[in-house]
């Protein structure tokens, strides 16, 4: 979720020929306008709930704020920190930490599969700025209860303890396996490596169809064997909900990063190929909130989706050869670029304090239907960064 982009070889042309005037070039231009937009939404939202003891998730009509288990509560933080590496102010650091320290507690909540969105995205964010012994402390301890919700027999971590399923493992469970992968690598201990390849391979074997695209959720008999798949927040059992395709591209582009498994990047390949090539790809390339929503070209788009699937592909650009990378950073470089334009960047003072517009979280329960949303702003800044990162640019130069 955090992984700094360092430039290779096969790709040095690509990205840093391009950035040689950087200060004349529109592209450059818009991210550094929408860093300062950040940079104000995110004072003004601080300010905002500074009092309270919950974190914004949402505005939908009014604003929504979340405690400490909600598996959203970790992005407001994260967000905080990554604003606070693109510009540099003292003032957003004071703010992450404090939102941060809002959240130890949950490093003993074994009551979630969400840890790493709720753990890593906030002191994960802390360790990759402060390099601090406390945040370390923190992760490595939710690492610990997050494997706690792996059954030996299943193999995979559990998602939910609510609804009719045996055993529900969704999608979404793959952005919670770099926070393990962390922690083997922190305490020299692969027990957490080890239950995250366990998860990814069955996920791999389990979740996806012959065209790389996924179920939302798996659930799993006692013995191993699959018990139903479907959706939860999808349009259908059998379609293709845009974030969940997110999801998956970047937890498999992360599980190639930390592994070095190749059947991890071949997948990872197969669902970029799924969702750049997809038919229902409307121009501006933000995906609608479901590939077969009935109501498309009128249902709502998703930023969330395409913050998610930019950030992915701009890692995976870096871990193939030149020509394929070229492929993947042209695309995610213009969904970043749509992001970044009016239809989707706040204006300062507006949307709540959240930098993006229009996403959805949960259409099928009319809930967060064409809203801000946290984890939208967190993907975007993440996207932001990297970006910047293959391109030679460093933001506080901006």
């Amino acid at each position: 979720m955090r992984k700094n982009l360092l430039l290779i070889p096969g790709l040095f042309s690509l990205f840093v020929l391009s950035s040689c005037h950087a200060g004349s070039d529109p592209k450059i231009d818009a991210v550094k306008r929408a860093i300062d937009v950040a940079h104000a939404q995110l004072e003004l939202s601080a300010a905002e709930f500074d009092s309270l003891s919950g974190f914004p998730r949402s505005l939908m009509p009014k604003f929504k704020v979340v405690d400490p288990k909600d598996w959203t509560s970790g992005f407001y933080p994260g967000t905080l920190w990554e604003a606070y590496r693109l510009t540099g102010d003292e003032h957003l650091r004071a703010e992450a930490e404090k939102f941060t320290a809002r959240l130890e507690g949950i490093q003993y909540y074994k009551g979630t599969h969400d840890l790493g969105f709720m753990v890593f995205c906030s002191y994960g964010q802390q360790q990759q700025a402060l390099h601090d012994a406390h945040s370390a402390e923190v992760i490595v301890e939710a690492a610990n209860s997050l494997i706690s919700r792996q059954d030996s027999v299943i193999g995979v971590i559990r998602s939910w303890d609510f609804g009719e399923w045996n055993y529900p493992v969704i999608i979404d469970n793959m952005m919670n396996l770099e926070m393990l992968f962390w922690a083997s690598k922190h305490t020299g201990d692969p027990k957490y490596r080890d239950v995250a390849v366990r998860h990814a391979d069955i996920t791999l074997q389990n979740h996806f169809r012959e065209d790389a695209s996924s179920y939302h959720v798996v659930s799993y008999n006692d013995d191993g064997t699959v018990e139903s798949r479907g959706t939860f927040q999808g349009y259908s059992d059998s379609s293709a909900w845009a974030r969940g395709q997110g999801w998956g591209l970047y937890g498999y582009t992360m599980c190639y990063r930390e592994t070095g498994d190749t059947t991890y990047l071949d997948h990872a390949r197969r669902i970029a190929s799924f969702v750049m090539n997809h038919p229902r790809t409307p121009e501006d390339l933000i995906p609608y909130w479901d590939y077969d929503a009935p109501d498309i070209p009128n249902a709502p788009r998703d930023a969330s989706a395409a913050a998610v699937i930019a950030s992915a592909l701009f890692e995976l650009s870096t871990l193939v050869p030149e020509s394929e990378g070229k492929a993947y950073f042209e695309r995610a470089e213009a969904m970043l670029m749509s992001l970044s334009s009016d239809a989707y960047l706040a204006e300062k003072g507006t949307n709540g304090g959240f930098i993006l517009k229009h996403s959805v979280g949960h259409l099928p329960a009319e809930s967060e239907i064409d809203t801000p949303l946290n984890y939208a702003d967190y993907y975007y800044l993440e996207a932001i960064q990297r970006y910047l990162s293959l391109r030679g640019v460093d933001p506080l130069q901006l």
